[in-house]
């Protein structure tokens, strides 16, 4: 198994995309391929016990900025690391690819390298978001890919998240839930409206309409809404979780008998900490596309690049990109 990873994308590269490298490559035996500045790369993996490694160095002379406008760096950049790595994987070099890097880039690089998968009318991000699931987490998408979108584009994300959910986070039969502003079918925008018959009619173990508080309470395995709610929906959970920690923190500090309390619970804060936690699930996969591409977050260390690696190495394993398209042919 070979995963391009771009190692010039990120708020930390190419220090943490150095170092996740390294790590995925030693924990799962693949072959990694720094794609980027070579003299940049080589420096940085001086630093390293590499021995025994596959590492080699793709070069890329350019870089997609995140302040770079999409499309225009995509076809002006021809160098960059982003594209560089796309090409290897259409040319069949490389099994996915893995970035950290302007999301907008990703996409629209993949959209041009790429192409979409025959039948697919738009792509979707995902991410996977924490649940009380027996699963532990959920996959929501779109969150970010398409903010207009249609019902029948609807139906298709969650073909697709229901695939994905099945193939690569092991779901038997994952639950689809349709991101609403009520359960009642009565409920919700005209897309959810004429979005919700279509589910019914697929083939999908489809549940019914969520509200916002059904996604941490774990209703449902795959979230199917619009890019711009799904965008919305996981930044605002994500400043929620953020104050609720700061809140708590110093509450504690300002409490002599909650600090002894928080040393005795260290091991249940410890695992609550770690569920929550963005980098243990690496990364969030661009459906859709005719290849495997995930997307790490922007501000990823060498944890969360390594486990956005394991998580693009898994899903080319389970041919995910081929489900999808059976999938898709079968209804």
């Amino acid at each position: 198994m070979k995963i391009a990873l771009d190692m010039m994308g990120g708020d930390r590269a190419p220090e943490a995309t150095i170092l996740g490298a390294v790590q995925a490559a030693r924990d799962f035996g693949i072959t990694v391929q720094l794609v980027g500045q070579p003299d940049v790369i080589q420096t940085e993996l001086d630093k390293h016990q590499t021995d025994g490694l596959d590492l080699p160095i793709i070069p890329a002379s350019e870089i997609i900025e995140m302040y770079d406008h999409p499309s225009a760096a995509v076809k002006s950049k021809k160098d960059s690391s982003m594209v560089v790595a796309i090409r290897l994987v259409k040319e069949g070099q490389s099994d996915a690819f893995v970035t950290a890097g302007n999301s907008g880039g990703a996409l629209a690089a993949a959209l041009f390298g790429l192409g979409r998968i025959k039948g697919i009318k738009r792509p979707a991000l995902s991410t996977v978001f924490p649940s009380d699931s027996e699963h532990g987490c959920c996959l929501i998408l779109d969150v970010g890919a398409n903010t207009d979108v249609k019902a029948e584009y609807l139906q298709q994300f969650a073909l697709m998240g229901y695939h994905y959910a099945q193939k690569v986070m092991s779901i038997p039969n994952p639950r689809v839930g349709l991101l609403s502003t009520g359960e009642e079918e009565n409920k919700g925008s005209l897309l959810i409206k004429e979005a919700t018959p279509l589910f019914k009619q697929s083939n999908l173990n489809f549940i019914g309409n969520l509200e916002g508080k059904d996604i941490p309470g774990g209703m449902a395995d795959v979230v199917v809404t619009d890019g711009f709610t799904g965008n919305v929906y996981i930044k605002g959970a994500q400043g929620v979780a953020l104050i609720i920690q700061k809140i708590l923190e110093r509450e504690i500090k300002a409490r002599p008998m909650a600090m002894v309390g928080a040393f005795l619970a260290r091991g249940a804060l410890k695992a609550l900490k770690a569920k929550l936690d963005y980098r243990e699930f690496g990364g969030g996969p661009l459906l859709g596309v005719n290849g495997v591409v995930v997307v790490a977050h922007g501000r990823s260390d060498a944890y969360a690049i390594r486990n956005a690696i394991r998580v693009a190495n898994k899903a080319a394993a389970n041919k995910i990109v081929q489900a999808i398209e059976q999938g898709l042919n079968s209804g």
